[in-house]
């Protein structure tokens, strides 16, 4: 059996992007650690195929090479192949100082002496969409048709939803924040309006960078005590356990919008500055909407996707034209 090492994104949407990835060397034989930063190491946990998670005691940016080395250190010798996600050149060191004799990556930020097996980034026009393009570091040709899939034990959602008060199958979830920037938001007064529409309680899940977000959707939210504000109060295993028992989930294009694609749930995912031909919900459950597609919407949005963090142009209309009326129309 080939001892592999994974080098995982660092966002919870790319992680849960690379289980096709994991599962087709898992299929080969390949005893699968998955080396990634603590807060997406959980996501790797819902991959049965994933035998190890080491966690990355790096800070987010910065080379920190004395941490690296010392991890090198402890691994030497374990691993006879690494596949690395990421494109930097940080992401590479690690197998090339641990010794793992061969490295697969993507051509990057001067990585030619650090990997034995290169693929070429493909151009801008020509862009995989981001599981096909973490699949390939295979070198498997069948992976247009790859779509994640992630599994947590059935006692351990009872437990986190018995902790929280929630019955499987008996509530909404919104994600109403996008780590990018507001331009992958869709407005928190759309999200509050259609909470007001539904009958079912409504979960609010987010980062505690979120929780003023989704205070602000709660208190605008005509429907008291039927709406669940856990922005910042939940670990991640929480909430990928919340997700994966709700009814339907409504998201921007998000790390959590991914999770639900990955579970399989019903969803609602709304994009704005970025593109659902690149980074899609891969769930034959899931419910697009995206004004750049829709032949009825005038006048037409030539500037989508611009994927900048704020609108450049200042209208935000990809985001502020989509009414919770259309939203409630497919969940």
């Amino acid at each position: 059996m080939t001892r592999t090492l994974v080098i995982a994104p660092q966002w919870i949407g790319d992680a849960v992007m690379t289980e096709p990835l994991l599962r087709r060397l898992h299929a080969r034989g390949e005893r699968i650690t998955v080396g990634a930063l603590p807060w997406v190491a959980l996501v790797y946990r819902a991959m049965p195929q994933v035998a190890e998670v080491i966690e990355f005691p790096f800070a987010h940016g910065g080379l920190q090479l004395r941490a690296r080395l010392q991890l090198a250190k402890q691994i030497r010798g374990r691993f006879e192949v690494a596949y690395v996600c990421p494109n930097s050149l940080k992401s590479a060191l690690l197998p090339l100082l641990s010794g793992v004799p061969k490295r697969v990556g993507y051509l990057g930020e001067s990585r030619v002496g650090l990997l034995t097996h290169r693929l070429k980034n493909p151009a801008k026009g020509q862009r995989l969409p981001m599981v096909a393009f973490y699949s390939a570091l295979s070198g498997d040709q069948d992976i247009a048709a790859d779509r994640p899939q992630l599994t947590l034990p059935a006692g351990e959602v009872a437990n986190a939803l018995h902790a929280l008060g929630l019955t499987p199958q008996g509530y909404h979830v919104f994600a109403p924040g996008a780590e990018y920037g507001p331009a992958k938001r869709w407005p928190s007064r759309h999200f509050a309006e259609l909470a007001s529409q539904l009958d079912w309680p409504v979960v609010l899940l987010g980062s505690a960078k979120e929780a003023d977000l989704c205070a602000d959707i709660a208190a605008h939210t005509h429907r008291p005590g039927q709406i669940m504000n856990l922005a910042g109060q939940t670990s991640l295993s929480q909430a990928l356990c919340v997700i994966a028992a709700c009814h339907t989930m409504v998201s921007n294009d998000s790390g959590l919008m991914h999770v639900a694609a990955g579970f399989g749930v019903p969803q609602v995912a709304i994009f704005g500055s970025s593109s659902p031909l690149h980074t899609p919900p891969l769930n034959p459950r899931a419910h697009v909407i995206w004004l750049k597609t829709d032949p009825h919407y005038q006048p037409a949005l030539t500037c989508a996707p611009c994927f900048e963090r704020e609108c450049p142009l200042g209208h935000t209309r990809c985001l502020n034209d989509i009414q919770a009326v259309d939203v409630l129309s497919i969940m």
